[in-house]
């Protein structure tokens, strides 16, 4: 797929890896739909992109784990931008604690940010897409949604839904020439690992978000019936 000209929408996109992605899309000539909850960071990021790059870009602010908030925020990007040629599922939010000491109101909101918001914002983009009969969507999962461990039943139970929902939608899109992939990178040097008290090691050998920008722009140039199965990363396409 050539991304020049293309629409893209793009969640949590004002920081770490869909600030990249934003960023290396843009470098490939991509309008971009961006989405997050804080519009100051969306504004740096749209500034940025348009300067370098000269693309058009379109702005929502918008907590995913709100379906009333997706739904407005998608009419608001369409008639702004238009609909979206792929879709990249990137928002996201992690904390850690025992099932035990995790508040359940917590624990519900991991759920709700990175599993609904990624089935709520695809609900509202699958339809054009089908309409059009092509498009792609990348969603974001983690190798803890390949294998769980102590104290990240919130956040692999969120990650493993995702893979699961995205397998599934795979083989419910394919036969309307829709790309579906999911990523599953291990820890990241992102603000938000940091944040959540992640073990960052040194930068020569951490993955950075720019190289799961990387990733993102070889996948939506491969061949629409291309499988791909790299270390580190879970992606299932059209076959």
């Amino acid at each position: 797929m050539s991304l020049q000209g293309k629409i893209v929408w793009i969640t949590g996109a004002g920081k770490g890896i869909g600030k990249a992605i934003a960023e290396q899309l843009a470098a490939e000539g991509a309008n971009l739909a961006l989405m997050a909850r804080t519009d100051s960071d969306l504004e740096q990021v749209a500034n940025a992109v348009r300067s370098a790059h000269g693309v058009r870009v379109a702005t929502a602010t918008v907590d995913v784990s709100d379906r009333a908030q997706v739904v407005a925020a998608a009419a608001k990007l369409r008639e702004d931008l238009g609909p979206a040629d792929v879709l990249i599922n990137n928002a996201g939010t992690a904390t850690f604690g025992s099932v035990l000491e995790m508040d359940p109101e917590e624990w519900e909101r991991i759920i709700r940010v990175n599993l609904l918001g990624t089935y709520y914002v695809t609900h509202t983009v699958l339809p054009d897409m089908v309409k059009r009969q092509s498009g792609a969507i990348i969603n974001i999962s983690s190798t803890a949604g390949q294998r769980g461990a102590a104290t990240t039943s919130a956040y692999s139970a969120s990650k493993f839904g995702v893979i699961g929902f995205t397998e599934s939608l795979m083989q419910e899109a394919r036969k309307f020439n829709i790309q579906v992939t999911a990523l599953t990178p291990s820890t990241v040097n992102t603000e938000l690992a940091v944040k959540a008290g992640l073990k960052i090691g040194p930068e020569d050998r951490m993955m950075q978000p720019e190289d799961v920008a990387q990733l993102v722009v070889s996948i939506l140039k491969l061949p629409p019936r291309v499988f791909v199965n790299v270390a580190g990363i879970w992606t299932t396409n059209p076959q």
